[in-house]
């Protein structure tokens, strides 16, 4: 069930431990199949919607002013919130215990698809302290 598709040949690299690409790849086609066989959907167009809603559109970042540090509420470049949404997902899967690498990818990749699950809440999160600070969006410069 080889992929030709680059958003998922990045996901693989940042599943990939120590070099160990083929162990990556078995993890992410594992979890891919566990997601066929869940949803009766097709497994790319699964994990594609899954990035999709928990790419965060606003982020904080720290800026010195006059002594004092704010957070200013900046935007997130497309590439960048694909980036940071893949990490989020591997990050909320990675956290789980208790099962294979695969279920646990699998699971997280189908609460993002649904709009739940740990990657979504952190993409939540990023967007309520970006609202937050908003007073601060005149230093983003």
């Amino acid at each position: 069930m080889e992929v030709e598709d680059k958003m998922v040949g990045k996901f693989i690299n940042q599943v990939m431990e120590r070099g160990k690409k083929t162990v990556a790849r078995k993890i992410v086609y594992g979890a891919f199949k566990l997601v066929k066989t869940e949803s009766k959907k097709d497994p790319v167009e699964v994990f594609r919607k899954a990035i999709e809603n928990s790419a965060p559109l606003l982020q904080v970042r720290s800026r010195r002013v006059g002594g004092a540090t704010y957070q200013v509420p900046m935007e997130v470049k497309p590439e960048k919130a694909t980036s940071l949404a893949m990490k989020w997902i591997l990050a909320a899967a990675r956290a789980k215990k208790g099962k294979s690498m695969m279920v646990k990818l699998a699971e997280e990749l189908l609460a993002a698809y649904k709009n739940e699950g740990a990657a979504v809440r952190k993409k939540e999160d990023t967007h309520r302290m970006a609202e937050a600070n908003r007073a601060f969006a005149h230093f983003a410069w």
